[in-house]
C-alpha cells in the first residue's frame, strides 16, 4: 500500500533503534459510520422511489448494496490499525505484528536474524529468519518503501541475504 509510513526512532544508546510500520488510515470510523448511514439512506430512498413506481424488485437489491458495503467497511475496519513493529532492545531484536485481532510477537537474538530479500517479478518481498523460523515484515509498505526498509534494517543487522 502506498499510503504506508515508516517511522525510524532512537530509542536509547545510538545503537538501539525502533521501525514502526502502520497503515495509512485516511478516514476515521466515525466518518465512515457517516458515509455508510448517508449511502444506506440514499440508496433506500431510491429504492423506495422505484418501489411506488412499481420496480418494487430494486428495494432488495439496495438492501443487498448497502450489506455489501457494510461487510467491506468492516472488514477495512478491523485491519486499519495493522502495524509491524520492529525494535532493538536491551540486545534483543523484538518484532511484534498485528493483523487483525491478532498480535504475534517475537523475541530474537540479532546476531542470528537474517534479513531475506526476495524479488520476484518486481514485487519485493522481505523476511525475518531465525532459528528456522520465517516471518514476513513490510507487508503494507509499496515497492520503493520497501527498498527502504530493507536498506535501514541491512545497515542495522549487517546480515542481508538475497533469495
Amino acid at each position: 500500500m502506498s499510503g504506508a509510513h515508516i517511522d525510524v526512532q532512537t530509542v536509547g544508546a545510538p545503537a538501539e533503534f525502533q521501525l514502526m510500520l502502520k497503515r495509512n488510515c485516511s478516514i476515521s470510523p466515525q466518518a465512515l459510520a457517516w458515509l455508510l448511514a448517508f449511502t444506506a439512506c440514499f440508496s433506500g430512498a431510491i429504492g423506495i422511489a422505484f418501489a411506488l413506481f412499481g420496480a418494487w424488485p430494486v428495494l432488495p437489491f439496495a438492501g443487498l448494496e448497502i450489506a455489501a458495503l457494510a461487510a467491506a467497511f468492516y472488514v477495512n475496519g478491523r485491519h486499519a490499525t495493522d502495524y509491524e513493529r520492529v525494535a532493538l532492545c536491551d540486545g534483543m531484536l523484538e518484532v511484534e505484528i498485528r493483523d487483525a485481532d491478532r498480535v504475534e510477537r517475537y523475541r530474537l537474538n540479532p546476531l542470528w536474524v537474517r534479513l531475506v530479500v526476495s524479488d520476484a517479478y518486481r514485487d519485493m518481498r522481505l523476511a525475518l529468519r531465525s532459528h528456522g523460523r520465517e516471518f514476513e515484515i513490510g507487508r503494507h509498505l509499496d515497492a520503493t518503501g520497501r527498498v527502504r526498509l530493507a536498506k535501514e534494517l541491512g545497515v542495522r543487522l549487517g546480515n542481508v541475504r538475497i533469495a
